[in-house]
């Protein structure tokens, strides 16, 4: 049949061939189309699964390979593991042989050199020397101002010392007798240089007409030597016009209540640079927190070792139960003396506490500022028992910088008189006597007093008000907080303190309380935590530095053999550590005294508390120390990102070989992963996008990270690390075991 031809009304031939009007596809043409379109689908669905299922193949192949590699490595490493552990120990316990005779030869000529001595000066860890010392100084009546500053000198050098004996000295070498007979030592010269100070004081007053100014009609003196500062003001005048002083050298001024213008009192600011209160406060311990990785670790260990036991016969049980109980015993002989003195005192110190709280009220003409106990207890109480008062200081996460400022109002004694050629002078054997601001039986409790009462109070008696001068040797990094000793309690407080102004330009602090106290500025010991970065990069043979980069500052310390600095500002610069820089100190002097200088890069066990930690295996991170301070002649180690992605059993940091001067080039660094069964490196790098345990070409795994960094060192930086002194490494060592730098950043 040929083709169909229509004419239209137009007259026009239109054609039906396969495509209708206006040039669409007819169903014919369309059912084509969409034939062809699902056959190239299905051809483009076929070739993508053969290539994935070829992709999927060669990865299996790939990761079959990579096993296979990887158990061949770990086979290799089981099989030389007992060798390079071996090898580590013996290392380590070289070093370590070698550095206890050093410390007991250096012990022992330090106990020699103490007794040649021959200075006068008694020697404070034999009991008869130091007794008869305390028995004559406390029976001189010598209290002239400047022999007891003088005395205060020797005092203060015997306490140290006593201190140093208590911190240095192993506990196999102190036993427990010495240690309770140190610490009982060290509290009576505490107690009675005090008493001397209160003594030389009211001497003073006694003869404050004779030094009154002739403009003010008053008297006001300013007393010092390095360690301690007296300012004395004695209202001779009683101008009721009144309203305070400052001592300007000092940069310490006061504002005088209006109802004590008119009294016979004193004002007595003694400024100590040293702390002799905090000790005497209860420590509240932290509880921490485990991790889950702890735990199940802890839960394992303990799994293990009851298996072990289920397995042995019951001779043997009866043997390792001896030897655990053996093992105890050292275990606690480890362990710091103190701690046991400081238990068995517990209750004994409960039982005096309640006593003298008892009899504190009794006790007016006491000097509450300058109380000393004779014997001072850290007092441990359980957290759960125990909870701090809102307004109490808790001294694990606060410190006092600066000293200690005792803030008395006094009763000023009778003064002499003259009377033709005669002077009379009325004799006094009090001694100095607290002059009660605000009275007792009006003194405002802050716990307790109603919102009215503390109004009215305030109104009939004004707040004292004081103004100091931070001391420039105190670097606070935000505004000081301001407590004051509570001698009842035995705590500082943050209560009865108001108005506070603080001028960083000036370097200044105002506030007001509503009585007379003792009080101290304090800081946040872990402001500087945690670290933002690290790096310890050696510096030619026994030589190091680490830098520990904080939030607020940069700390550089040099290492050189056996001790360490502070390095100093370049161009002469200065801040508020320029006593501390360029002094040689072994690794715990100097953390302490950047401690006391608030710069604090040492936590404590607690300090996890009040700081986020990147919580790692206790037995990695400590092998991790032992490992970098042998290498650290040769070897530079830095933080690293990923130490944060690497979970609680891995550690990972950046290592470089460095034998020469000056920083490590970024393209020079390598990353290594550690846990506590072995070491490796990684083939990602610190630009990585993301973290890989993948191990780097050519590369093998070993069981300590010294044969990790053994394996790809070169000669010579094998001969520096041969070469390292012991006590060099023991330096190193205890600068990172102090800062841990591998949590805390």
């Amino acid at each position: 049949y040929g083709e169909l031809q229509f004419v239209n009304s137009s007259g026009d031939f239109s054609m039906s061939s396969g495509k209708k009007k206006g040039g669409k596809l007819s169903r014919a043409e369309r059912e084509r189309l969409q034939k062809e379109e699902e056959e190239r689908l299905k051809k483009e669905e076929e070739e993508a699964r053969l290539k994935a299922e070829q992709e999927e193949a060669e990865r299996l192949e790939r990761q079959q390979r990579e096993k296979e590699a990887r158990e061949r490595l770990e086979a290799k490493d089981r099989e030389r593991r007992d060798g390079e552990l071996t090898e580590l120990r013996l290392l380590l316990e070289d070093n370590q042989y070698a550095l206890d005779r050093w410390y007991r030869e250096m012990r022992q000529n330090a106990k020699w050199n103490r007794y040649m001595r021959c200075d006068g000066t008694p020697d404070p860890a034999v009991l008869p020397e130091i007794n008869t010392y305390v028995n004559l100084w406390m029976d001189n009546q010598n209290v002239d101002i400047a022999s007891v500053l003088q005395e205060s000198k020797t005092v203060l050098n015997l306490i140290s010392e006593l201190e140093f004996l208590l911190s240095d000295t192993p506990p196999e070498e102190l036993n427990e007798k010495d240690a309770m007979q140190y610490q009982e030592t060290t509290g009576v010269l505490k107690s009675l240089l005090h008493k001397k100070l209160n003594e030389a004081t009211f001497g003073i007053l006694k003869t404050a007409r004779i030094s009154s100014d002739i403009e003010t009609g008053n008297m006001q003196q300013v007393i010092e030597d390095e360690n301690i500062t007296l300012c004395i003001w004695a209202n001779l005048n009683k101008n009721p016009r009144f309203k305070g002083y400052t001592f300007v050298q000092k940069g310490i001024g006061f504002e005088l209540p209006k109802p004590l213008a008119l009294c016979d009192v004193a004002v007595r600011i003694m400024y100590t640079c040293f702390d002799h209160l905090s000790h005497l406060a209860h420590i509240y311990p932290h509880k921490i927190e485990e991790s889950p990785d702890t735990k199940s670790d802890i839960a394992e260990s303990e799994s293990k070792e009851e298996d072990e036991k289920l397995s042995q016969t019951e001779h043997t049980e009866k043997v390792e139960s001896l030897s655990v109980d053996d093992e105890d015993t050292k275990s606690i002989g480890r362990k710091s003396v103190m701690s046991s003195v400081s238990a068995k005192e517990e209750t004994r110190s409960l039982a005096e506490g309640k006593t003298k709280s008892e009899q504190a009220d009794k006790k007016e003409d006491h000097v509450e500022s300058s109380e000393v106990q004779s014997t001072p207890v850290l007092l441990l109480k359980e957290p759960e028992e125990e909870v701090l008062d809102l307004d109490t200081v808790d001294l694990c996460q606060f410190k006092p910088l600066g000293g200690v400022y005792y803030f008395d109002v006094l009763k000023l004694p009778p003064q002499p008189k003259q009377i033709n050629r005669w002077t009379m002078v009325q004799i006094l054997d009090t001694g100095i006597e607290i002059f009660p601001y605000p009275p007792d039986p009006l003194k405002v409790n802050s716990s307790t007093t109603k919102t009215d009462d503390k109004e009215s109070e305030t109104l009939i008696y004004p707040p004292v008000g004081i103004t100091v001068k931070i001391p420039s040797t105190i670097a606070f990094f935000e505004e000081p907080q301001i407590a004051r000793w509570d001698p009842a309690g035995k705590c500082w407080k943050t209560d009865c303190i108001s108005d506070v102004k603080y001028s960083k330009d000036e370097q200044q602090i105002s506030f007001k309380m509503t009585g007379f106290y003792t009080f101290t500025l304090m800081q946040d010991m872990h402001f500087n935590m945690p670290y933002q970065a690290w790096e310890l990069r050696p510096q030619g043979l026994n030589g190091a530095i680490l830098i520990i980069e904080t939030s607020f500052i940069e700390v550089q310390i040099q290492i050189k053999n056996s001790l360490c600095r502070l390095s100093p500002l370049p161009n002469e610069e200065t801040d508020n550590l320029a006593h501390i820089r360029g002094k040689w100190m072994t690794p715990a002097s100097l953390t302490t005294a950047m401690k006391n200088a608030g710069v604090n890069i040492s936590p404590e066990d607690y300090s996890r508390a009040f700081v986020s930690v990147n919580k790692k295996n206790l037995q990695a991170e400590e092998a991790a120390y032992d490992q970098m301070a042998l290498l650290s002649s040769a070897f530079a180690f830095s933080w690293s990102k990923w130490n944060l992605k690497s979970g609680h059993n891995h550690i990972v940091l950046q290592v470089s070989e460095h034998l020469k001067m000056g920083p490590v080039m970024e393209e020079n660094w390598s990353l290594y992963l550690l846990s506590a069964q072995r070491a490796e490196r990684l083939k990602i790098t610190e630009l990585s996008d993301e973290f890989s345990d993948e191990l780097a070409e050519q590369s093998e795994f070993h069981s300590t990270f010294y044969h990790m960094i053994k394996d790809d060192a070169s000669e010579a930086a094998m001969e520096m690390v041969k070469n390292t002194h012991y006590l060099f490494v023991n330096c190193v060592h205890k600068l990172l075991t102090s800062t841990k730098v591998l949590t805390y950043s």
